[in-house]
């Protein structure tokens, strides 16, 4: 269950960045997540860096280019619904989205800082850029997050720049999240000196700081739950900021408290249960009721075992020390509908 404790004012940070292991529901979370935020007015930059194009496919629109396009305008603003934060809630703002891929990332990095415009293309049809990419992994991840980092950055120039009031990076999975935030150490036995470097040292003032929170994204379910245990633990020894817990995927409660009691302690009878169901007029011969009775005994033994494991991964969240947060699995799966009501529910729960 979320947290009892203040919830942190979520305002002042500035890149949120989500994490997870495979399976937990990690682009779904950021999607919903940058819809939460611009319900509070904010014009927000979703970015992925996988190459999945998942962006496109959750909202519905056609694929990305390496270039920032209007996809979406935030919920309905509540009429006098405070934000997290107590202030007033204004008109609902703008989600764009961002798709990078390193080779694409090296070209702008090569015009920005070496002015290599036709040249750097004459280099990217020779396969030089792919080579570069990957080759040297750590490089491969600064020019990934240095994107990122640009597009956070207060001030931007150029042409057609926005400004953001908040970036969300549907990030790596858990297992590299570290790796690929903490850009300046990677680099060191590549680049001691040099822009490349530079720019790591320039970008980690950014990830280190309180305008940056790394949320994970589990479901409760034991390696999840673990792997999400292992990252907490890794950004904290690297210096890098731990944000909040989303836990996915959540089954409603099936049975209340004293019928859940009943089942896990096997004190329910299926002949009990084909009586309730006859004095409730449901239709059958009472072999089928017996049978019906006997099935839902069934599915109720499976959901108390359930709700025990779920229940057990929960305490375990709960010691982590960090604000908790809680989706519903939705039964008709995930669209853009499915988004604005996790978005909903972020925003109540005050991450937005």
């Amino acid at each position: 269950m979320p947290t009892d404790a203040p919830a942190p004012d979520w305002s002042r940070v500035q890149l949120h960045v989500v994490t997870g292991k495979g399976g937990t529901g990690k682009s779904t979370v950021a999607a919903a997540l940058a819809l939460a935020l611009a319900s509070t007015g904010k014009n927000v930059l979703l970015c992925e860096v996988e190459g999945r194009q998942g962006i496109a496919r959750m909202f519905d629109v056609d694929p990305l280019p390496y270039e920032e396009r209007q996809i979406a305008k935030g919920l309905p603003a509540g009429a006098g619904t405070p934000t997290a934060s107590g202030a007033p809630r204004g008109a609902a703002g703008t989600v764009y989205a961002l798709h990078i891929d390193a080779e694409s990332a090296l070209l702008d990095y090569l015009a920005m800082y070496y002015r290599l415009g036709r040249a750097g293309r004459a280099l990217d049809r020779f396969g030089v850029i792919e080579f570069a990419t990957t080759i040297a992994p750590g490089v491969r991840d600064v020019l990934l997050t240095g994107k990122v980092f640009e597009a956070a950055k207060p001030g931007r120039r150029g042409k057609g720049a926005r400004q953001y009031d908040a970036v969300v990076l549907d990030a790596p999975p858990t297992g590299r999240i570290t790796q690929f935030l903490n850009v300046s150490d990677e680099l060191a036995g590549l680049a001691k000196v040099g822009p490349v470097k530079a720019q790591a040292d320039t970008m980690m003032t950014l990830f280190r700081s309180e305008r940056t929170a790394v949320h994970f994204v589990t479901v409760l379910e034991e390696m999840p739950v673990q792997e999400t245990a292992d990252g907490i633990a890794d950004l904290r020894r690297t210096q890098l900021p731990v944000g909040g817990v989303v836990v996915n995927l959540t089954r409603p409660d099936e049975l209340d408290g004293d019928d859940l009691a009943e089942v896990t302690a096997g004190a329910s009878e299926a002949s009990g249960i084909a009586a309730d169901l006859a004095a409730a007029g449901v239709d059958g011969t009472e072999e089928e009721r017996a049978a019906l009775a006997e099935h839902l005994l069934s599915e109720g033994r499976d959901h108390a075992e359930r709700k025990a494991l779920e229940d057990a991964q929960r305490r375990l969240v709960a010691q982590y020390d960090v604000p908790t947060y809680e989706l519903p699995r939705l039964a008709g799966g995930v669209d853009l509908g499915g988004l604005y009501e996790l978005a909903a529910h972020l925003r109540r729960q005050g991450m937005a």
